[in-house]
């Protein structure tokens, strides 16, 4: 059986490497099909995909903003922290007293900058250090270069309120632990520990903050917060925490409309994809089913003498296959090498206009294996229509033309 096998296979390719110029043309009208597919989808997929993953690396597009103001307490925060859905969240203080003037021995200018409270896995500043302690910061671009100042700069701080019908103005020094991306806070400000903004509005409340020898009135009063700067772990989680918000009462403020408009673009053009891709293939398949059984027509009396030498039916069916077999991984190969010409002169065209690492035109290796996988399969059925034409030669036809 093995050595039939063999033998088969052997025909099977030697026939197919005779005939070259028939089969060539059956291999460039399959890369003809597929070619411009791949492209088709490289697009797709490249241009979407940027879309895609500027949405996913940009924080500003998980972020879910409280409209208005409320009041949440540290247990309610807390009970939102814990839900999945969420990547990060922490409350701020009212925006009236989230500010704070900074001056450094480098610049003569004064700077009111506003104060965002941070934490540990704040998407804002990825791969930077956070502030631990009340006497540190992190700056925005702009407030350090009007400061003209760098990461390991002290800078100084100050407060200022009225209490008991007098002005007061307190001080501290503070420590620039690193600077903030450009894009991470346009305006200017420093990212704070939370309790550097809850001491700042105590003071302006006219309250005691012992832990920096502030004086002013005590209060036992549980705090509460007007908002909260939350972002969820991914894009597809903020349509349903904002419905979730909503159900509580708090209007939120969200980007989703236009996360779905290119979840919207990407379902739409992956359906016309698969559509143009059956249409190619079903008809691709059908027209080298018709080919490869007028070849198995053309070819009776070679087959059938195959047949009285003592090859079996099952052995003949594979005759046509493995021709289309060939077909298909050839077919493949010279359509692979076009997308990636057309692809890298798409690109190069579009270079001007892309970021670092984007690109117009683009495909995974996973993607070129699917195509192969579908190209092979479509090809096997379609020779399994030859393949019964030929299974349907009897010897006798051979010896009646000798």
């Amino acid at each position: 059986m093995l050595k039939r096998a063999r033998n088969i296979f052997w025909l099977a390719s030697r026939d197919f490497a005779n005939e070259w110029q028939m089969s060539g043309f059956f291999i460039l009208a399959l890369a003809a099909v597929l070619g411009p597919m791949m492209i088709l989808f490289g697009l797709k997929f490249g241009i979407i995909g940027s879309m895609l993953d500027n949405l996913i690396q940009d924080p500003r597009n998980r972020e879910i903003h409280p409209v208005g103001s409320g009041r949440f307490d540290m247990a309610w925060i807390e009970q939102l922290r814990a839900r999945p859905e969420i990547g990060f969240i922490i409350p701020h203080t009212r925006s009236i007293a989230a500010t704070i003037q900074l001056n450094s021995e480098t610049s003569s200018r004064i700077l009111t900058v506003e104060m965002i409270p941070t934490d540990q896995g704040d998407p804002l500043l990825p791969q930077i250090h956070i502030p631990t302690e009340m006497h540190q910061v992190v700056l925005s671009d702009s407030a350090a270069r009007k400061l003209n100042v760098k990461p390991g700069d002290s800078i100084s701080g100050s407060l200022s309120r009225r209490f008991q019908d007098k002005s007061e103005r307190v001080y501290l020094d503070l420590k620039v632990v690193d600077v903030a991306p450009l894009g991470s806070f346009s305006r200017d400000g420093a990212f704070v520990t939370l309790a550097l903004a809850e001491a700042a509005e105590d003071y302006r409340d006219g309250r005691s903050v012992p832990t920096l020898g502030w004086d002013g009135a005590e209060s036992n009063e549980q705090r509460t917060y007007p908002g909260f700067r939350l972002y969820t772990r991914s894009i597809y989680d903020v349509a349903p925490i904002s419905r979730a918000l909503e159900k509580l009462g708090i209007e939120v403020r969200t980007r989703a409309a236009d996360i779905d408009i290119v979840r919207n673009m990407d379902r739409n053009l992956t359906a016309v994809f698969w559509v143009i891709a059956v249409i190619g293939l079903v008809g691709f398949s059908f027209s080298l089913g018709a080919s490869l059984w007028a070849n198995v027509d053309r070819k009776r009396k070679e087959l059938s003498v195959l047949r009285l030498v003592g090859f079996r039916t099952g052995d003949i069916v594979w005759f046509p296959i493995i021709q289309s077999l060939y077909t298909a991984a050839l077919g493949w190969f010279t359509a692979s090498l076009v997308y990636q010409g057309v692809a890298y002169t798409i690109n190069q065209m579009f270079s001007a206009q892309l970021k670092q690492g984007e690109n117009v035109c683009q495909l995974l290796p996973e993607h070129f294996l699917i195509a192969l996988a579908l190209t092979i399969t479509s090809s096997f059925l379609a020779a399994a229509l030859a393949g019964y034409r030929a299974a349907r030669i009897e010897p006798s036809e051979g010896l009646r033309e000798i």
